[in-house]
C-alpha cells in the first residue's frame, strides 16, 4: 500500500460521520488544529483569558458524542471538545482521551483524531503525563521527539508500510522547545499497571527519557494521514522514586504544568 492510498485505508464511514457532527457541532466547515490535552491538564487553557488570545469556547460538546469515539475513563480526563477561535484560528480541544488498556482496539483509541483528520485539521499538538526516567523535576514538561513503541500493537492493519522518520514534526517541534524545559524520547507502554522497577532500568537503557500510556497510536494515526504533529508530555511520576506511586499525584502534579502546557499551544499554532 502507497502512502496514497494510507487514507483510503485509515478512514471509514463512521469517522466522515464523526467529522461532519464535529462541524456541525461547531459551526466551522475545518479546524486549523486540534489539541488533545492527557491526564490532569483538561484546565490548561481555563482562565486564561482574552488577553491570550482564547476567552470562551465557541462550541463544546461531550467527546463521546462524536461517532465512534468512547467516553474517557482514566482519572485526570474529561468527556469535553471545546471549540475555540484563538486569534483568527479555529482550534479543536480534547479534555481526554481513550487509552489501549481500557480493552478496545487502537482503531477505537484513534477514532478522534482521525475524524479531525477527515475534518481537514492540519497540525495536531498531543499532549501527555508521563512517568520519568531520567534526573528532572516534577512539572518539568518534555518536548517529544521521538517516540518507542513498546506497546506490542499498531494503528494500523494490512500493509500500511509508514515511514515513522518523521512522525515529531521537525519545525512544531522546535515551536515546543523555546517554551518546554525538556526534550527527549517517550516510550508507550499498554498498562494499566505502572512498570516494575526492573523495567523502569531497562526502559532508561533504551534511550526512553519519560513513559506513559498513550499518544503514540493518535500520532502515528495523524501522520500517516498528513497531519504534522508535536507533542509535550508533562513530568508527574519519578519513575526512580522510593516511594509508591499514587494516581492522584500524578493527575496533580500534571495539573501544575498547566500554564507551560498553554504556552506551548500558543508557540505552535504562532508558526
Amino acid at each position: 500500500m502507497t502512502p496514497d492510498e494510507f487514507p483510503m485505508a485509515l478512514i471509514s464511514e463512521e469517522q466522515r460521520r464523526a467529522a461532519h457532527f464535529i462541524a456541525e457541532a461547531t459551526e466551522a466547515d475545518r479546524h486549523d488544529a486540534v489539541v488533545v490535552l492527557g491526564s490532569g491538564l483538561a484546565e490548561s487553557l481555563d482562565g486564561s483569558g482574552s488577553d491570550a488570545g482564547w476567552g470562551e469556547p465557541v462550541a463544546r460538546f461531550a467527546l463521546s458524542d462524536v461517532p465512534g469515539v468512547g467516553e474517557p475513563v482514566a482519572d485526570g480526563h474529561v468527556d469535553e471538545v471545546r471549540s475555540y477561535d484563538w486569534n483568527g484560528r479555529r482550534v479543536l480541544v480534547a479534555l481526554g482521551r481513550t487509552h489501549l488498556y481500557e480493552g478496545v482496539s487502537a482503531a477505537r483509541v484513534t477514532a478522534f483524531v482521525r475524524a479531525c483528520a477527515v475534518s481537514g485539521v492540519a497540525r495536531a499538538i498531543l499532549c501527555n503525563a508521563n512517568g520519568c526516567l531520567r534526573d528532572w523535576e516534577l512539572g518539568d514538561v518534555m518536548v517529544i521527539e521521538d517516540h518507542l513503541n513498546f506497546s506490542g500493537t499498531s494503528p494500523f492493519d494490512g500493509t500500511v508500510f509508514l515511514d515513522t522518520t518523521h512522525v515529531w514534526d521537525p519545525v512544531l517541534t522546535g515551536a515546543l522547545g523555546t517554551v518546554c524545559q525538556r526534550r527527549g524520547t517517550y516510550a508507550i507502554l499498554p498498562g494499566p499497571e505502572y512498570q516494575t522497577r526492573a523495567e523502569t532500568r531497562w526502559l532508561a537503557s533504551t534511550g526512553a527519557d519519560c513513559v506513559g500510556m498513550s499518544t503514540v497510536m493518535e500520532a502515528l494515526s495523524l501522520h500517516a494521514l498528513g497531519v504534522r504533529v508535536c507533542g509535550m508530555s508533562v513530568v508527574s511520576d519519578l519513575s526512580f522514586a522510593t516511594a509508591p506511586i499514587d494516581p492522584s499525584v500524578v493527575v496533580e502534579a500534571a495539573a501544575r504544568a498547566g500554564s507551560d502546557v498553554r504556552r506551548g499551544i500558543e508557540a505552535v499554532l504562532a508558526v
